[in-house]
């Protein structure tokens, strides 16, 4: 697709990288078969094709209206279309630049910049924990919106006290050890009785793509020099063979580091080095497979209804992905059912996305639901199991089956067997 970059584009980072990406599109449409908006909503500028050409007509000079933004806004962000697309367009980045440019140009009624603004800063804030912890006692009177994000109470459990050769780094996040603290802390009992040592750094929180996706790229840039700044003594010195995320969304963020702050000759070479190091904690199951294999013979104890897994979209089409949860769980003994015929498609979570557009998020968490639930023969599972907080909270808020993070089910399952190493 060739495009005539405005002035005011021609020369910047990113009307260059923008410009690169348009020339791969060659307007075939595959994209919008897959893309779920479209799937509901029907309108062309609501799919990947038709955000293209309004992205293009701002970057050469077309002034964006608030119709633009409402478009631009609609989109999940779930990457199915990258999966899709013949040409390899990153839809993602192009997204991001033209969200942030359309922002700038096109104010936002006060009611969406206050929620926007509480949204960037509130979910990576030391008070979100305290302020959970009220909105649960204030749970009656809320919104049924809000009501339903207010996730069950968890309890951690213990975290792991041995000492191993193997090291590996532990992204904590932002919402997810407020939220579902057993995740992290179930995937560090699991590493370590497979002979790993999970470490994690205070400083390391939030990975920035909170920030990232609300068009404030220079407050995720921020994040990720924080977190690059925690981990580079661990990662200089080789103490740690990979830095590890249990949210898939923020394994994909991770990974992008070197992408993003190639251009920062301050912290390009270890951003690049950080990326390479990063994997979601799926990549490591196939290396643990024998272990568990040997610890799991003859003791697991299998619920009655098989158990439903929905892939992230950070996951399948964010990090490409695909196939290693359900496979290695199988492998495991785990009786797992995915969507037979909808598996690529997104929940609605996508972030923040559910929070500012409800209708339509809980449209698709509803048909994933329905979806899952027929996979496993119209009945409903023993438990879904995904792969990000997310997704698994705002499953959550739709049903009264318990929905988990596949990790927990193998710390549950070892729980009888974990013996001194």
């Amino acid at each position: 697709m060739q495009t005539q970059l405005a002035p005011e584009f021609k020369d910047t980072p990113e009307g260059q990288e923008a410009e690169a990406i348009l020339r791969k599109c060659v307007h075939c449409g595959f994209c919008t078969a897959t893309c779920p908006t479209y799937q509901l909503l029907g309108d062309e500028l609501d799919g990947p094709r038709g955000r293209i050409y309004l992205i293009k007509q701002v970057l050469e000079g077309q002034e964006p209206t608030r119709k633009t933004q409402t478009h631009l806004d609609r989109c999940l962000t779930c990457r199915n279309c990258e999966s899709t697309c013949p040409s390899g367009v990153q839809y993602g980045k192009l997204l991001d630049i033209g969200r942030h440019i359309v922002d700038q140009k096109v104010e936002r009624p006060a009611a969406e910049r206050l929620q926007r603004w509480a949204l960037r800063k509130g979910m990576v804030s030391k008070a979100f924990g305290p302020a959970l912890a009220l909105g649960r006692l204030a749970r009656p009177v809320l919104p049924a919106a809000l009501k339903a994000k207010l996730a069950r109470v968890t309890r951690a459990g213990k975290w792991p006290t041995r000492s191993h050769a193997r090291k590996v780094l532990m992204l904590a996040g932002c919402v997810q050890p407020v939220m579902l603290p057993n995740i992290n802390a179930a995937a560090a009992r699991v590493l370590d009785a497979v002979g790993i040592q999970t470490l994690v750094t205070p400083a390391a929180a939030c990975c920035g793509a909170v920030q990232q996706h609300l068009s404030d790229p220079q407050g995720a840039l921020a994040q990720a020099r924080a977190n690059i700044d925690a981990w580079w003594p661990h990662v200089e010195s080789q103490q740690v063979e990979a830095i590890v995320t249990t949210a898939s969304g923020c394994g994909v963020m991770v990974k992008d580091y070197g992408h993003l702050l190639r251009h920062d000759p301050a912290y390009a070479a270890r951003a690049a080095a950080i990326a390479a190091l990063a994997r979601d904690l799926c990549e490591l199951l196939p290396d643990m497979l024998p272990e568990l294999e040997q610890r799991l013979q003859g003791q697991l104890n299998l619920p009655e209804a098989p158990l439903a897994y929905h892939p992230p979209c950070t996951l399948q089409h964010g990090q490409k992905l695909r196939g290693g949860v359900e496979t290695s769980l199988r492998r495991l003994g785990f009786d797992i059912r995915v969507s037979r015929v909808e598996s690529h498609l997104c929940c609605g979570s996508a972030g923040t996305y559910s929070l500012l557009q409800p209708e339509i998020a809980h449209q698709l968490r509803d048909r994933k639901i329905g979806t899952l639930n027929q996979a496993c023969s119209d009945a409903p599972p023993a438990a879904i199991l995904s792969a990000n907080i997310g997704c698994i909270s705002h499953l959550q808020s739709g049903t009264d089956v318990p929905v988990r993070h596949w990790i927990e089910v193998i710390d549950d399952a070892l729980a009888p067997a974990k013996a001194p190493r």
